[in-house]
């Protein structure tokens, strides 16, 4: 066998075991959407069993040939993203209006209602970190969809974990007829002039700093004010989906920058955004942050006192006490809700009222739409401050001390305890059975004379005898642990802030 190879063994074919699928993880919604981290949960393929879910609940109410409106913001991969749960829609032979350019979120909303759709889908994690994108969904009123639906989505997702989403290519259903691509800027701009009278704020011998924070209402409010004496300079208006390296929600320190170009002079009023344009916040001349509960009253009352508005009013259970106070100086009913704009719109469509917020800066308003509107909300604003001015209160400053003047006091702060992701769950029940069985006797040495137990994710909230309030929230959307505090000082507002952090870590 010298020229020869050793013979080899018989090949054996091992049965290979079954394949076992890994089920699919739940997909949950929270205050506003479902949110998660890209390229780790955030994957196309949960995008479109997210897609396949509203694809489905429109084919249950029969209401596929009215189409669904898909809109995305300027995150990373967000028109991808989009396209993705396009796809799954024309795949069930649903129409697509679907956004020619990153749109704010209200604008899904403003399509929902001007053209009658089913209803829209959003492509945004709103003010979450740039890490993340999201998935939001309107109902057929253009409010954010309310539990009913989302718990009909979660179900329906859960319900075809096991199968991958049908897909049709985009540019097939384009060829077909089947995609509208849309851009809202015009109908939007007429429709906001029935209720606001835009001409009279592009009049206005004003200099106006607006912040969008690198999101996609970038370029909406100088557009919309153009062609007249006021001045608008708008900053961070390029896309950068890292959006700076902070968080895109209008609060301090995410928007230092633009209260120290208030500080240094030339403006009048600073206007500011989030990373999608729902939220609204503002700034007055001295480079002051005007906290999202203060803009929550100054609207209130710009509505009351300059409006003459007397519908009711929705607000959560975060929001400012001054609610309480304006809506007993001028007899309007205030109804309270859960934590969610999928709470306050229904509850608005509900009661008629004139508007609706949220302590994160959300407001939306029953004569424009069931929803939030930070565009909207921050030319309101300005008709606010130039109607004050009107009235002899001027500076911004001057009409934000009016404010306090008849709706008392508003010293407010939130701090966020950040935790990871796998050790969150463990907090929330502590902190839930905890605090259930034994709340807080005192709050910086005051005592506590009023204890409510909120839902499970609104937490749990509590008063002093001066009307100072704090509450323990947990975040629906991210791993972390919420405390708020209204005050009728500073020094209070900064020591019971600070008890509520030491209840929230055991505490250390």
């Amino acid at each position: 066998m010298s020229h020869q190879q050793a013979a080899r063994p018989p090949v054996v074919q091992m049965p290979r075991p079954p394949i076992e699928q890994t089920p699919r993880p739940p997909i949950v919604f929270g205050t506003d959407g479902w949110r998660a981290r890209v390229a780790d949960e955030y994957t196309y393929e949960n995008v479109r069993r997210c897609a396949e879910g509203v694809a489905r609940y429109v084919l249950q109410q029969g209401s596929a040939a009215k189409g669904v409106m898909v809109g995305y913001d300027r995150r990373f991969a967000s028109e991808y993203f989009a396209q993705a749960a396009a796809e799954v829609l024309l795949a069930f032979d649903i129409p697509v209006l679907f956004a020619a350019a990153p749109i704010p979120t209200q604008m899904t909303s403003f399509e929902v209602v001007t053209r009658g759709a089913a209803t829209a889908i959003m492509i945004t994690a709103s003010h979450n970190p740039w890490t993340d994108n999201g998935f939001k969904v309107k109902s057929p009123s253009g409010a954010a969809a309310g539990p009913e639906i989302l718990e009909v989505l979660e179900a329906t997702i859960s319900g075809h974990a096991a199968d991958d989403p049908p897909r049709r290519p985009f540019a097939d259903g384009e060829a077909a007829g089947m995609v509208e691509i849309v851009d809202p800027f015009d109908g939007y701009q007429e429709y906001v002039g029935r209720t606001l009278d835009l001409d009279r704020l592009r009049a206005a011998d004003a200099s106006v700093l607006v912040e969008p924070m690198y999101g996609s209402g970038a370029g909406w409010i100088p557009r919309l004010l153009r062609g007249g004496r006021i001045r608008v300079r708008e900053i961070h208006s390029e896309r950068n989906p890292w959006f700076g390296g902070v968080n895109p929600e209008p609060i301090r320190p995410n928007i230092d920058e633009a209260l120290g170009i208030l500080a240094s002079g030339g403006h009048d009023l600073g206007l500011l955004l989030d990373g999608d344009a729902d939220r609204a916040g503002a700034i007055d001349e001295r480079g002051t942050f005007i906290h999202q509960l203060q803009v929550m009253g100054l609207l209130m009352y710009y509505l009351l006192e300059h409006r003459g508005l007397r519908e009711p009013v929705v607000y959560t259970v975060n929001e400012t006490s001054m609610v309480e106070r304006l809506g007993q100086r001028y007899g309007v009913p205030i109804h309270e809700t859960s934590v969610g704009f999928k709470y306050v719109g229904p509850r608005m469509i509900e009661t008629g009222a004139m508007m609706g917020g949220e302590e994160s800066g959300g407001y939306g308003f029953g004569m424009h739409l069931p929803e939030r509107d930070g565009i909207y909300a921050d030319l309101l604003l300005l008709d606010l401050f130039l109607r004050e001015r009107e009235a002899g209160r001027w500076p911004v400053s001057r009409a934000v001390a009016h404010l306090h003047e008849i709706a008392g006091p508003s010293f407010y702060l939130r701090t966020d305890v950040h935790l990871d992701r796998a050790s969150y769950p463990g907090v929330k029940q502590r902190l839930w059975a905890e605090l259930s069985v034994r709340p807080p006797a005192t709050l910086d040495g005051e005592p506590v004379v009023r204890s409510v137990k909120l839902g499970t994710n609104d937490g749990f909230k509590w008063w002093t005898p001066d009307g100072s309030w704090l509450l323990i929230r947990f975040s629906g959307t991210e791993p972390l642990v919420r405390v708020y505090v209204e005050a009728t000082s500073a020094g209070t507002r900064d020591a019971m802030l600070r008890a509520g952090e030491r209840l929230v870590r055991g505490g250390e």
